[in-house]
């Protein structure tokens, strides 16, 4: 019973964080309307989300067994539950920034703090795995509920309402409850603490440090980093951006252009329960080329159908341009991409190099994410979205490259086509 009441716990941090971390292209579209804030100044939210990620994941990995689990997410929720608060109490542009960099410092924190705890919670690898599995989907089911949440506070009416900042009185008090129910949850956390000190020394920064520079010596490192930060530039683009192209481009409602991301959302989704089926019968490399191909295709057949669209009156799901629905399903072949690749390159390394791989991991998709973010941005709103979506052609492309020569590192290595197994 008290596994299942610190799994829930869990769950419920990382669905708050879930809602939180990916409504910066929601709050882009508002923060337009309601601060005057212009495309490219509002774009850099992404970089105040993201940045703050990588750094602190990067510090707190050696110490927080110290600090212990439970503390570190009670402390990352309380950062949470004070910005959420101050957002309708100080309503700004300036307070949007801080609430994404205490989101981005505060996930740093629950991220590491949940993998770890479902280390001490699992008895066996296929356990592990199947919770693994069940916090990811929660993540994405936050995801979903976060698009249809901030609708529902959203006046398509009034651009420059304030409306939509009323949610975060509820954020706040969901972050609250989680508190009450991490404090008056048993956690055992003994284990991972005795873990760390019988390993004889405690592992510093320095070392850290020194460990992911070693590993960027490799090749297949390098062209895997390269991999993933073009990967995470392509969805934090589209995802963030998606929101504001609905309205703009396809002249959707504000509430409406909210609730119409939640499709690529619910394809990310899919696209992720899938793989592993997928990835079960077939090798990764093959998938993920035509998953690429697929891509490409939609982007190049569906950009053209958002030409030219004109503002209608009483505009809903029934009378919606098609591209509407299309665009994002992109989000079905790109979902296997990012978990594919990380399986692989972790599963073709020494287990004791899977944590300074992983730093690399988290460091280069969140500036991946921002850069991403930024550029689109600048694109959007210097020429248009159609130009902004149709630049994603060209990351696209260097993966498909770098997948190439990504194969031939980890055959090298033999890796083989075992990898594709762990995608379950």
């Amino acid at each position: 019973m008290t596994d299942r009441r610190i799994l829930f716990s869990l769950l419920l941090t990382y669905f708050v964080f879930a809602i939180l971390l990916n409504s910066v292209g929601t709050v882009i579209l508002q923060v337009i309307g309601n601060y005057e804030v212009s495309k490219q100044s509002a774009s850099v939210l992404e970089g105040f989300k993201d940045l703050p990620i990588a750094v602190v994941s990067f510090v707190v990995a050696s110490f927080l067994p110290r600090l212990g689990f439970r503390n570190a997410m009670m402390v990352g929720l309380f950062i949470v539950t004070i910005a959420c608060l101050s957002m309708p109490l100080f309503p700004s542009f300036l307070t949007t920034k801080l609430l994404f960099m205490c989101a981005g410092i505060s996930f740093a924190l629950v991220k590491v703090s949940v993998y770890s705890s479902v280390g001490l919670l699992s008895r066996s690898s296929q356990h592990h795995a199947s919770i693994l599995n069940t916090v990811e989907g929660t993540f994405m089911v936050g995801v979903l509920a976060g698009y249809w949440l901030f609708s529902a506070f959203i006046d398509s009416a009034d651009p420059s309402s304030q409306s939509w900042l009323q949610v975060y009185w509820w954020l706040a008090g969901l972050c609250v409850v989680n508190i009450g129910l991490l404090l008056s949850t048993p956690f055992d956390e003994s284990e991972a603490r005795s873990r760390d000190q019988d390993s004889g020394r405690a592992r510093g920064l320095r070392q850290d440090f020194v460990d992911m520079l070693k590993l960027t010596a490799k090749p297949m490192v390098c062209i895997f980093v390269l991999s993933a930060f073009l990967y995470v530039l392509i969805e934090q683009g589209i995802g963030t951006w998606l929101p504001t192209f609905n309205n703009e481009i396809l002249k959707l409602p504000a509430a409406m252009s909210v609730q119409a991301t939640s499709i690529f959302a619910a394809c990310l989704a899919i696209g992720r329960l899938s793989a592993g089926v997928v990835m079960r019968r077939f090798d990764w490399y093959p998938v993920l080329n035509v998953c690429i191909l697929a891509m490409g295709a939609l982007i190049i057949l569906t950009l053209p159908l958002t030409r030219g669209i004109e503002a209608a009156a009483n505009i809903g799901w029934f009378n919606a341009p098609l591209a509407a629905y299309v665009f994002p399903l992109i989000g079905l072949f790109m979902a296997p991409i990012y978990p594919a690749i990380n399986s692989v390159m972790l599963s073709s390394l020494p287990k004791y190099q899977h944590s300074a791989m992983t730093g690399l991991i988290v460091i280069f998709s969140s500036l991946g994410g921002t850069t991403g973010s930024i550029i689109t941005g600048v694109v959007f709103g210097r020429f248009d979205g159609q130009t902004a979506f149709y630049l994603s052609l060209l990351p696209l492309s260097i993966i498909l490259v770098a997948l190439y020569f990504f194969r031939r590192q980890v055959l090298r290595l033999g890796g083989g086509e075992e990898p594709s197994a762990l995608m379950t």
